[in-house]
């Protein structure tokens, strides 16, 4: 019998997979801090916690697809994130397969692609 944990669970897998796609989608606009980028993020109704989005960034960082710099602002360091060329090109790539992936989940719930 399927409770309301494993929907939970379920919904969590799905969400996981969505914040990376959303942390490049905010960054390929502008660079954000990390305290910055979760405001943005949870106004656009996808939050995330602290313990998720900074080994999420270092992680992207060191697989070539963020640079980040450190510099002051309001009297302390704080590292700044921006998408690298890499991270564009895996962004455009993800987007795409993202707006594929939509389209045919529309039609396979009898919807408008």
């Amino acid at each position: 019998m399927t409770g309301h944990a494993e929907e939970a669970n379920l919904i969590q897998e799905l969400r996981r997979g969505t914040l990376v796609l959303a942390v490049l989608s905010a960054l390929q606009s502008r660079e954000y801090c990390g305290a910055d980028l979760r405001v943005w993020l949870a106004e656009a109704e996808l939050p995330i916690e602290e313990g998720a989005l900074y080994p999420m960034l270092r992680r992207l960082e060191a697989q070539g697809f963020l640079s980040s710099e450190r510099r002051p602002e309001d009297s302390r360091l704080k590292r700044f994130y921006r998408l690298s060329n890499a991270g564009k090109s895996a962004h455009r790539k993800m987007l795409g397969q993202w707006h594929a992936l939509s389209g045919s989940l529309a039609l396979l719930n009898g919807e408008q692609p």
